[in-house]
């Protein structure tokens, strides 16, 4: 796709043009039941299953709202320093799609649950970059449509398309920045890095799962350019649905190349919704973008006010737990890492995976080491992140055990992970199964040294002539015997008090 269009070098972008971002996030809430009615959230049941005449927008039926999807709604709004509406009321959101059942979106307005926030996040050098918040409000997933037929998988070329109301009525949360300016040649990785945040952060208050993978955290990437020295905002794009944190970086970077082309040869920039093809890394475009009188929003009449009172969004406050960035600040200090280090960790989203595993009763460099160094090979080896490894810290800690009480060696803990990551099984499993465990007899070591000495005499005569380091050559070809499982320290004091006596 990208071949197709005209791009302009990023540097000539940011020499001529001023970026301006504005994230939306729709977070799905991890309630057991939808947002206006008692059927369940679980993802993945079979099409339309999980369905009642409310979610279905069948005549007659009345919302209820989910005072669960409030309280998650009120925390989410305290953890990004925004205020807590007194009185705020949803909203009817009109507008016609297939897998919309009741042809508008029960949402909010102009009166959202949480408002005026900011979230402060980290990028890769370290330099702190403030996103303001404009709001946080409460409404209602869509369904699912599947178009079949087509080469791409969209609605343009597919024979029919099926829907899967399961998912509409689904709790969510829509987080909406305010315009991000000033972010200039970094301004794809603020978006990422913000994205970023903003999953740890729901990931930390327990609202979520923020599955990317799965449609639980979206991103809407709004860009837009403005002329250097103007102060006047440039006709904005907003690329849809980004389902991944690189895909956020990409996306941006994309649509600012785009633009800028569109721009420096004369034309004009479309109001639209743009598609992101993860392939490509490209954007192309999707419909004409609405404004907000297009949607001919009005108060919700089937549903109350909500009115939190003062005493319960304090109670609320006190129920935050401890921010993810406080966290490593204090996990910093604890592992005595340097600025640099950390850094490192957190780009290679180890933290709270070493963190879990200390927690499991490693200590903090053991785990360090496993996660940073050998996981993180294989990670990369399987194209995947760190977490998404098939194995747990708890494992991981254990191997690190059997490492140090001298059932395994460093060697050997490598091959118990390999079974763990291939599916074998626990540690202590695949150990059994393979047969990894350290020889730690010393009569069955001391026949493989007395083996080793015979067929290597000429290393057994350096050895008692004074010339110790010749013993490196007899510890190895017993350890090449005994297929690594030997311990080669004792191996070592064996072999040195065999040509002793």
């Amino acid at each position: 796709m990208s071949a197709l269009v005209d791009l302009m070098d990023y540097d000539d972008v940011l020499a001529t043009y001023d970026p301006v971002l504005g994230l939306e996030v729709h977070v799905e809430l991890s309630t057991n039941t939808k947002m206006f009615c008692g059927c369940p959230t679980d993802f993945g049941g079979e099409p339309n299953t999980q369905v009642c005449p409310t979610c279905l927008g069948l005549p007659g039926a009345l919302p209820v709202v989910n005072g669960k999807a409030v309280e998650s709604a009120i925390r989410i709004g305290l953890a990004l320093n925004c205020q807590i509406a007194e009185w705020c009321r949803f909203a009817r959101k009109n507008y016609f799609y297939p897998d919309m059942p009741k042809n508008f979106q029960t949402s909010q307005y102009d009166e959202p649950i949480a408002f005026d926030g900011y979230l402060d996040v980290v990028l890769e050098d370290g330099e702190t970059f403030r996103v303001d918040i404009e709001r946080a409000h409460m409404e209602e997933d869509t369904g699912k449509s599947l178009h079949v037929g087509g080469a791409t998988g969209r609605i343009h070329g597919a024979a029919h398309s099926l829907l899967d109301y399961n998912r509409a009525g689904v709790p969510l949360i829509e987080i909406v920045t305010k315009p991000i300016v000033g972010a200039g040649e970094r301004a794809p990785e603020v978006a990422k890095a913000y994205v970023s945040a903003l999953r740890d952060l729901l990931r930390a208050l327990d609202v979520s799962d923020v599955r990317m993978d799965q449609g639980s955290l979206r991103c809407d990437a709004n860009v837009s350019l403005m002329p250097k020295g103007s102060d006047t905002f440039g006709t904005r794009t907003e690329t849809k649905n980004v389902n991944s944190l690189r895909s956020v970086e990409r996306a941006v970077r994309f649509e600012m190349s785009r633009q800028g082309a569109v721009l420096s040869s004369g034309g004009s920039i479309l109001q639209e919704t743009r598609h992101f093809d993860e392939s490509s890394g490209s954007t192309s475009a999707g419909r004409r973008k609405e404004t907000s009188e297009d949607y001919r929003y009005f108060p919700e009449p089937d549903l109350v006010p909500v009115a939190p009172s003062r005493e319960w969004v304090e109670e609320l406050r006190g129920t935050l737990p401890e921010l993810p960035w406080e966290r490593r600040r204090r996990i910093q200090r604890e592992w005595d890492l340097s600025d640099a280090e950390m850094r490192d960790l957190l780009n290679a989203g180890a933290v709270d995976l070493i963190a879990a595993t200390v927690e499991a009763g490693a200590s903090s460099a053991e785990a360090r080491s496993w996660w940073v160094s050998y996981l993180l090979q294989q990670a990369n080896l399987r194209g995947e992140e760190l977490a998404a490894l098939p194995i747990t810290p708890v494992q991981v800690a254990r191997v690190i055990e059997l490492v140090a009480t001298g059932t395994l060696t460093n060697k050997l803990a490598r091959q118990a992970v390999d079974g763990v990551l291939a599916g074998e099984g626990e540690p202590d499993e695949v150990v059994a199964a393979r047969g990894l465990k350290v020889v730690s007899d010393d009569s069955a070591l001391r026949t493989a040294v007395e083996a080793a000495l015979a067929a290597n005499p000429d290393v057994a005569e350096k050895i008692r002539g004074g010339k110790v380091q010749a013993a490196g050559a007899i510890v190895g070809a017993v350890m090449k015997a005994t297929q690594g499982q030997a311990d080669a320290k004792r191996v070592r004091e064996l072999v040195i008090e065999a040509v002793s006596a």
